[in-house]
């Protein structure tokens, strides 16, 4: 197995630990949750960075990685959903989740076909601007623990005004990009859906 195998394999391996720091709630485990994430993330660019440069793309490869990413982005919004303060609702989550599995839906009929459905610049975008919104609504929820524990409540108070509607607004920013990506790849591999 390839190094760049490899670095995607750990990325699916973070997701539980991800969750676990998630639920356990709270000021430090959501620290430990952000860099948990944060590496993740950076796993994903360096995989297939390495995998390019070293001319070691595999059809593992192709398969895990789009896999990882999704495993990695659900767990986190899902994650999100439960915990009040962040105004997360669950029709977007469930929309971004939608386009998940519509998308490897569409990959599952490819693969069928011995046809590989390389992620394309929609979805790369789709996936970093994920990876940036997420990693700003976590930095927002520690901010706001950091102020309920260490902070008087009139500090905190001035604080939600401002940040409030943050995480709301970037969730739906991320959700209009998956979707307007869902349709890119419906639209652009369409032909599969005809097919005999």
């Amino acid at each position: 197995m390839n190094l760049a195998n490899k670095l995607t394999i750990a990325r699916v391996c973070m997701v539980p630990f991800y969750i676990l720091f998630m639920e356990l709630g709270g000021f430090c485990n959501s620290i430990l949750a952000l860099l948990v994430f944060s590496i993740a993330a950076i796993t994903d660019f360096f995989d297939g960075k390495i995998a390019r440069e070293n001319k070691t793309i595999t059809s593992l490869g192709i398969f895990l990685d789009p896999l990882a990413d999704k495993l990695l982005i659900s767990a986190a919004f899902i994650c999100f959903v439960d915990i009040p303060m962040l105004g997360i609702t669950a029709w977007m989550v469930i929309a971004i989740i939608a386009r998940e599995f519509l998308i490897t839906g569409l990959r599952s009929i490819a693969a069928y076909k011995n046809i590989i459905i390389p992620a394309d610049k929609s979805g790369k975008f789709k996936i970093t601007s994920q990876m940036i919104v997420i990693i700003t609504i976590m930095l927002i929820l520690i901010v706001k623990e950091a102020f309920l524990k260490f902070y008087d409540s009139g500090v905190y108070a001035t604080l939600v005004v401002i940040m409030d509607e943050i995480p709301f607004w970037a969730t739906l920013y991320a959700t209009i990009l998956t979707i307007v990506s869902g349709v890119n790849y419906v639209w652009k591999y369409r032909k599969l859906l005809g097919e005999k």
